[in-house]
């Protein structure tokens, strides 16, 4: 049970592993997607198609036949990962070894729909993997498994996912292998120390260029790439323009008389903004209603000079390390 690409990448290491009998996909039906609003397959379902897999896309369980159908597979057991429904007691109940999930952070933190982005955008260095034994709650359930991972300083909520992606669907195989041989052990979670990552919205893409440099980074590589960064400028004579950012890397200290928000010229290809104690190099630009520029690009056309470069070299790191 799975919907995007993360599950995607579960199910194809289950395909992959070949201890088990897949019966069943189920995923979220299909829906309009881009500019065009055609209704695409998702990833899942996608994949079990080329497997010549059963897929069933119910909008929800609360539908008595929704619920026989998926009795009528007589699945041993559900492996969930990220399907976007919370699963009702009826249908957990459904399986003789009940239901496991696979989970994009190391619980009890991060529980709830955006683990990835959250984890980054709060600036912590780690992060992982754990396969949980569902229950009612939401990610409340026993560990079975986990495997952490370092968040680096230029991780994007796009390169942690994919990473975490793969670590998922490996676990989960480690996880069936170690429950066929009677060695997979249930850890309650510790629930004083539970938090909870809320879905992202994109109100939350505003950029604070009053932040220090750190929590600005954290916050556009942990948006990155939806809602994705964005700030209203007034760099144009009688006009707002909206401008969305692109991760970049943290600069030199802020020079004296240069104000948050302002762009203080380019350097290399990367335009440099301004934060409360640090420059901030951005290396692709988009206004609204146009395609992305490079840094370069964007202050030579919107601000109509090309000077204004400087010798900075923006460092990967965090300051002071």
């Amino acid at each position: 049970m799975g919907t995007p690409d993360f599950a995607a990448a579960s199910l194809k290491h289950l395909l992959d592993w070949g201890g088990c009998d897949v019966v069943g996909v189920y995923c979220q039906p299909d829906r309009p997607c881009g500019r065009g609003q055609i209704c695409t397959p998702p990833p899942v379902k996608l994949l079990a198609m080329e497997s010549r897999l059963p897929v069933f896309q119910p909008l929800n369980f609360k539908e008595q036949a929704d619920v026989d159908q998926l009795a009528a597979l007589e699945p041993d057991l559900l492996l969930v990962a990220a399907y976007g429904l919370i699963l009702p007691r009826t249908v957990l109940e459904i399986p003789k070894l009940g239901a496991i999930n696979v989970h994009a952070s190391l619980l009890p933190e991060y529980r709830g729909a955006a683990p990835i982005q959250r984890a980054i955008m709060d600036g912590k260095p780690v992060t992982g993997i754990t396969i949980m034994q569902m229950e009612a709650g939401l990610d409340t359930g026993d560990i079975l498994l986990q495997r952490s991972r370092a968040i680096g300083i230029m991780d994007t909520a796009q390169s942690l996912h994919d990473e975490l992606a793969e670590m998922g669907g490996k676990l989960l195989v480690d996880a069936l292998e170690k429950m066929d041989q009677g060695r997979l052990v249930r850890i309650p979670q510790d629930h004083a120390r539970a938090t909870y990552a809320a879905k992202l919205s994109k109100e939350e893409g505003r950029i604070d260029w009053n932040r220090p440099v750190l929590d600005v980074h954290n916050r556009i590589r942990g948006l990155f790439p939806w809602p994705g960064s964005w700030f209203d400028w007034d760099g144009m004579p009688g006009k707002t323009l909206r401008l969305t950012v692109h991760p970049g890397t943290i600069g030199d200290p802020l020079p004296e008389g240069v104000h948050p928000g302002e762009i203080h010229g380019v350097a290399d290809d990367s335009v440099l903004i301004a934060c409360a104690d640090r420059l901030y190099a951005v290396p692709v630009i988009k206004p609204a209603n146009s395609k992305p520029l490079r840094g370069r690009e964007f202050y030579c056309g919107y601000l109509s000079r090309c000077s204004g470069d400087h010798l900075l070299k923006p460092e990967p790191a965090c300051p002071g390390e």
